[in-house]
């Protein structure tokens, strides 16, 4: 197709695949962050550093691997959210959202500083796990099994957050605390402890997305300021607070972003942000997001 080599396109589109994989994980995450909570979450990338860490401290000097990793990880990250929301998120409650963003940003400055001293910004190699190592000959391209577990997984993430949400009693509990708390209390709800706990979550998906990287890209002190540009880029195209908005659009981004780097590759670094752009001017509130 156009003089390019089969293999070398659908390498580039699995390469899509899974960037878009970290994309649609981490705009979920904020998306439910800012969708429930109206908090513009900055601190949202060094979060998802920080489980690659906890994995790679928890193979390195608890001996608990991979899949523990996966479980482990997203908990501990999202306890940190937690303490993150009650200590200082909580007592923005009500002002406007340039606050939150400015304490977020800070303190993702604050938690990539630290790791930076401590760890230097070279790259750690977390191994993937036995079970995914090799891959599948399909003929027209060899399909790494780990990086397929990724695509996978993080797509069925993704559908089970949104079905969360959306379709159960929780998830209209959720909302209904974002639009009318007052009423919600009146039911016996505990709104503070909800509104916590759904921030906790937002960041345990970072988390998890941050385990899924490390095999890949390494465990780095910078991994989440390499990414977090691009996928507030996502969140905005998609819809500020739009779940399923995210989803599509950080998969559809990441195929988008690679298939570029085969056709025009001086654009590949670029072609989000235009998108981003064309859809703002054209659509203002993102392509599922509703206007204000």
């Amino acid at each position: 197709m156009f003089g390019i080599p089969t293999q070398a396109l659908f390498s580039q589109l699995l390469l899509g695949l899974i960037n878009g994989s970290f994309y649609a994980l981490l705009s979920l995450g904020l998306a439910v962050i800012f969708g429930m909570l109206n908090i513009v979450n900055f601190a949202h990338g060094a979060l998802y550093m920080m489980g690659a860490f906890v994995a790679w401290f928890l193979l390195g000097y608890a001996g608990i691997g991979y899949w523990g990793a996966l479980i482990l990880a997203p908990l501990a990250v999202g306890f940190v959210g937690v303490v993150i929301e009650r200590t200082m998120l909580q007592r923005l409650a009500g002002l406007d959202h340039l606050y939150g963003l400015l304490l977020t940003f800070g303190l993702a400055l604050v938690i990539q500083g630290v790791f930076q001293n401590q760890f230097g910004s070279s790259g750690m190699p977390y191994a993937i796990p036995p079970q995914l190592t090799g891959g599948q000959n399909l003929g027209f391209m060899f399909l790494p099994n780990y990086r397929a577990w990724v695509v996978v997984f993080s797509l069925v993430v993704c559908i089970a957050t949104w079905f969360m949400i959306e379709k159960t009693r929780l998830g209209s509990y959720l909302r209904a605390a974002t639009e009318n708390p007052t009423l919600v209390r009146a039911f016996g709800v505990n709104v503070p402890l909800m509104i916590t706990l759904t921030y906790g979550f937002g960041v345990g998906l970072a988390g998890l997305a941050g385990v899924l990287s490390a095999p890949i890209n390494q465990v780095r002190p910078l991994m989440g300021a390499d990414l977090i540009i691009v996928v507030f880029a996502v969140v905005v195209i998609g819809g500020m607070g739009s779940i399923m908005g995210s989803v599509i659009t950080g998969f559809a981004l990441g195929v988008i972003e690679g298939l570029t780097k085969v056709f025009y590759p001086e654009a590949s670094n670029t072609v989000i942000f235009v998108i981003m752009a064309i859809v703002l001017l054209i659509k203002p509130a993102g392509l599922f997001g509703r206007a204000a």
